[in-house]
Formats: C-alpha cells, sequence, structure tokens
C-alpha cells in the first residue's frame, strides 16, 4: 500500500506550493484526463504482466523477479512525490508502469487459484469508486477537516499492522487472523475496503478544492496521482476479500 498525499489540509498546502508557477489552474477536467492517462499505463503495464505470467514458466519467474524490484519502486516514488510535489508529471507515469506490472503479476497469482477473481475484484473497484464518487456529489457525506484526520489516523494504523505482518512473516509467524478467512479475517478485510473507500472521498474533496481555489494546473497530475493510489488499494484489498470469502 502506498501513501496518499490528498488527506491532509497540509498536504494540500505543500502541493500548492510545490506545484506553483505559471498562469494555468487546476481543473476536474483536466484531473480526470489525466487520471485516465495513469489509468491507461497501468492497464498496459497489468496486461504485459498477466501475459507474462500466464506464458512459459521461464518468462513467469522473470516478470515475477522484476515486480519485486517494481514494488519498491513504486513505494519509493510515492514517498518522493508526496514530499516533493513538482516531481510528479515526470514520476506520476513511471509509478502507473512499475504498479501496473505488479497489479498483473498479483492478480494472475490469485486468478490460479480462484478463477474469475480479478474480474470481479475490478468490478468490485469501480462499484466502491462509483459509489462514493454519488456520496461525495450527492453530499450524504461531506469531507470535513474532522474526516480526514480520522481516515488519516485509519490509513497509518491499517499501514503499520501489515508493516508489523510482514516483519513477523519473516520469523515464520504472523499477525493473527487478519489473513485468514475466519469471520475477523473477512472484517478486517471489508474495514481496510472502507478505509481505502473513504480515501477516494478525500481525493474528490481535494480535486474540488483545488478546482475552487484556483491552484496550478499542475496540481491536476497530483490529483491524478493520489486517485490511482486509492483505486489500487481498492483493488488489492478486493482481491483479499474475495479470496477469503472463496476460500471458505
Amino acid at each position: 500500500m502506498s501513501s496518499n498525499p490528498t488527506i491532509s489540509d497540509a498536504s494540500y498546502d505543500r502541493a500548492r506550493l510545490g506545484l506553483s508557477g505559471g498562469n494555468a489552474t487546476m481543473t476536474v477536467g483536466g484531473t480526470i484526463t489525466k487520471t485516465a492517462i495513469l489509468l491507461l499505463i497501468v492497464l498496459a503495464s497489468f496486461g504485459f504482466g498477466w501475459m507474462q505470467m500466464n506464458g512459459s514458466d521461464q518468462a513467469a519467474a522473470s516478470v515475477m523477479g522484476i515486480s519485486v524490484g517494481a514494488s519498491v519502486l513504486a513505494m519509493v516514488l510515492s514517498l518522493v512525490i508526496s514530499f516533493k510535489p513538482s516531481t510528479v508529471a515526470v514520476l506520476a507515469p513511471v509509478f502507473a508502469l512499475a504498479e501496473g506490472l505488479v497489479l498483473g503479476v498479483i492478480s494472475a497469482l490469485f486468478e490460479r487459484d480462484y478463477p474469475g477473481i480479478a474480474i470481479q475484484a475490478a468490478t468490485g473497484t469501480f462499484g466502491v469508486f462509483a459509489s462514493m464518487l454519488v456520496l461525495y456529489r450527492t453530499r450524504v457525506i461531506r469531507v470535513t477537516a474532522r474526516l480526514r484526520s480520522i481516515v488519516s489516523v485509519a490509513m497509518m494504523a491499517i499501514f503499520f499492522t501489515y508493516l508489523i505482518s510482514f516483519v513477523l512473516s519473516l520469523f515464520g509467524t504472523s499477525v493473527p487472523y487478519i489473513n485468514s478467512s475466519s469471520p475477523i479475517g473477512i472484517g478486517f478485510s471489508i474495514l481496510v475496503i472502507l478505509v481505502a473507500a473513504f480515501m477516494l472521498l478525500t481525493d474528490f474533496d481535494f480535486v474540488e478544492r483545488g478546482a475552487r481555489d484556483g491552484a496550478p494546473a499542475r496540481m491536476e497530475w497530483y490529483g491524478a496521482f493520489a486517485m490511482l493510489v486509492s483505486l489500487v488499494w481498492v483493488y488489492v484489498e478486493m482481491l483479499r476479500l474475495i479470496a477469503k470469502l472463496r476460500s471458505r
């Protein structure tokens, strides 16, 4: 999971300052266009990883090795973009390329055990995105500073839970239940998806605030990057949840 840079007000202010310059201003339409560009890059890279995993054993082994490096690269790039927003226009497409490859490999691995799971996860991700967009546009849920703080704390708690689980896995153990298909494990996955869904709300709010405040046009890339991070997280957690449900 990569960190989402749009949650806090400090992140918003840092992005505006780091991306200032020029006369053009941020628009919702421009952000949508840039989000679509990043998604197309993800899909192209995803397709490559998927095909290699379903090719020869040698090709699958090779792309799996590459995906490990791509995963590390994606994490590093997300941190660089978050703390140095001026790099986003150059690094966001590279991030999308690396993230797409990782998703293609992961999805192919899940698909071997649970045929059809990739399309189910993609459908679920689209459903979450559409639902949160409707809730945001109709103002059923309003994004406030308090909500952003809650989402930020929840995201960090989940991040550290996964980090601890990863460290423990190096010693042959893990955090109890969270990776199991027990009711607790399934409940944890649902909770994570809910937090990721609320991150989408903060993304929508970021884009709308930027357009309303006349933020620099280069912030469109920043908003698009944040949207991609949230969508990737929802998709991965959907894979995990569906796998747990189907393994029962």
